[in-house]
């Protein structure tokens, strides 16, 4: 239904310089590495924060992963053939048209960027600026190297945020209960996956003086 904005995109990717090209095409990937570290990041943050926070930091990639695997069945239902394939009178695509079976809706690195990015500012509300733009950029990619349509992104955006958003809101409450649960454990590995805390930092600072 948007087969125009998909040749106008890739006739685009086609125009810009090769070694622009190689970053776009890279960035498809390299973005899914970038928000795993965040990830990892935001989750050390939070051990020295409410348990709460250490529950969202959590949540975040659990919640992507969830919208990955819906993301995932809904392709088996709708069983969209790649615009690479599909779409006449288009350009070559710009990396290889994935096999055949591999269905193009709704995109999966979509998905994933944008519950990364929503999850990630839920944990870690200052570094949004950052994810959001990455996720929208990661989404781009995906049409610029001619591989998804527009509205393969687009849905999977939505897609992604509103599932990452459903997780931490319904999970934060019971999550942050196991939390102080860990914290308060005697099982070593526990108590350092949860971290100290906000009581425990507060006590061990006057040690330090």
């Amino acid at each position: 239904m948007d087969s125009d904005l998909y040749r106008d995109i890739l006739d685009f990717g086609h125009a810009t310089p090769s070694w622009f090209q190689h970053v776009m095409e890279a960035w498809t990937e390299v973005g899914l590495l970038l928000f795993a570290v965040l990830f990892i990041l935001a989750w050390w943050r939070a051990r020295r924060g409410d348990p709460r926070a250490l529950a969202i930091s959590v949540l975040a990639p659990l919640g992507t992963g969830v919208a990955y695997v819906i993301s995932e069945i809904l392709k088996s239902f709708i069983v969209e053939e790649r615009p690479c394939r599909a779409v006449s009178r288009a350009a070559t695509s710009l990396i290889d048209c994935p096999a055949n079976g591999d269905w193009s809706f709704p995109s999966n690195h979509a998905t994933i960027a944008a519950a990364g990015a929503i999850g990630l500012a839920l944990a870690w509300h200052k570094i949004g600026w950052l994810t959001v733009p990455m996720a929208l950029l990661m989404a781009f990619s995906r049409v610029f190297v001619g591989v998804h349509y527009p509205h393969d992104v687009a849905v999977g955006l939505l897609l992604g945020a509103l599932v990452v958003f459903l997780c931490v809101r319904l999970g934060a409450r019971p999550g942050a209960a196991v939390a102080e649960s860990m914290r308060r454990s005697s099982v070593g590995l526990f108590v350092w996956f949860a971290g100290p805390g906000e009581r425990r930092g507060a006590h061990a600072a006057p040690i330090n003086r």
